[in-house]
């Protein structure tokens, strides 16, 4: 199994749609933050990847700060950091942009096609969202910029996913049962779809956590060190897993992920302690174990190291800080 999907099979990832439209040009809309967002279609999700897939005709995307991507069908743009953005027909169309009652769609969850805007060339998309835990996919989220776009009709695959989430679409807006629970689940297939293109289409010297995925060495790597987290691991052991000798593997992940393989599974264990600690009762000494520490004081020092506190008062500050949040 590959890193990437080491990561995600241990997020739970949860994907729907939740906007479907035709607009004919000049149209736009804007689109709010994902903590907005995430008030109207997901109250629980901790983080949102909004993304937008068009169908028909073409959009711009504009974020705040003037950056543009213009889309054409079969393009995915997906905004990894749920910036605020404006999604129009181009030029033409100046924000502020008329609601179109799509606050009232989004809250309904109507998933029938809104139909607007002022008569010209006609573009259809669908819009949809992946929740995830922020922490836990912050070596795939951290190497991702603002936003990025794939188009998915470059081969069969693609072709079969988009044309499976049209017909849930049409489904769910009827009213079949089942529909949204599978449509959910093509969303995610559709976001780990566009993430592996993406990584795919990366330029050969591009460094980075993502770009490291892809090298054969530095992608099996941290692969093992994802899917045996508490594996008492040694950079021998672990250069002899890859096959390849200690100071090449220390050089060459260091190259891709700036940091040496053993530091990064330290700060890997402790980030995972610190969630476990934050949503789960089990004691400080099970989680040491859990995270492959062979005692609580030797857990403690490394964990205050990194985090500042020790995991008890960790614990009990964080989950002061979500009282005062959910009072």
């Amino acid at each position: 199994m590959d890193a990437i999907s080491e990561i995600l099979s241990g997020v739970r990832l949860k994907g729907a749609v939740f906007f479907s439209a035709e607009f004919s040009a000049p149209w736009g809309f804007s689109q709010p933050a994902s903590k907005i967002m995430a008030a109207r279609v997901a109250p629980d999700a901790e983080h949102l990847v909004l993304y937008h897939l068009v169908v028909d005709g073409g959009a711009l995307v504009e974020l705040a700060d003037g950056q543009s991507t213009a889309l054409a069908p079969g393009d995915v743009v997906i905004f990894p950091h749920g910036d605020a953005h404006h999604m129009s027909s181009g030029r033409a169309a100046v924000p502020p942009f008329p609601n179109y009652g799509i606050t009232g769609k989004i809250k309904a969850r109507d998933l029938s096609p809104l139909h607007a805007g002022g008569g010209g060339e006609v573009s259809r998309f669908v819009c949809g969202y992946m929740s995830c835990d922020p922490h836990l996919c912050r070596p795939i989220l951290g190497g991702l910029p603002p936003v990025f776009k794939v188009n998915i009709r470059a081969d069969r695959a693609g072709h079969w996913l988009e044309s499976s989430i049209l017909h849930l679409v049409e489904e769910a807006a009827s009213g079949r049962v089942g529909s949204e629970a599978m449509l959910a689940k093509l969303s995610e297939a559709l976001f780990v779809d566009t993430l592996r293109r993406y990584v795919s289409g990366l330029p050969q010297h591009q460094t980075g956590w993502l770009a490291g995925t892809r090298d054969p060495i530095v992608g099996k790597s941290l692969a093992l060190l994802h899917s045996r987290v508490a594996h008492p691991w040694t950079i021998a052991d672990l250069a002899h897993e890859v096959g390849i000798s200690r100071s090449a593997l220390v050089e060459r992940f260091t190259r891709y992920v700036a940091e040496a393989p053993m530091a990064y599974l330290t700060r890997l264990r402790l980030q995972l302690a610190a969630r476990s600690l934050e949503k789960t009762s089990r004691g400080v000494a099970d989680i040491a174990v859990d995270f492959g520490y062979e005692s609580e004081a030797a857990f403690n020092r490394a964990f205050k190291r990194e985090f500042g506190q020790p995991p008890g008062r960790y614990r009990t500050d964080h989950r002061s800080t979500l009282a005062r949040i959910d009072g």
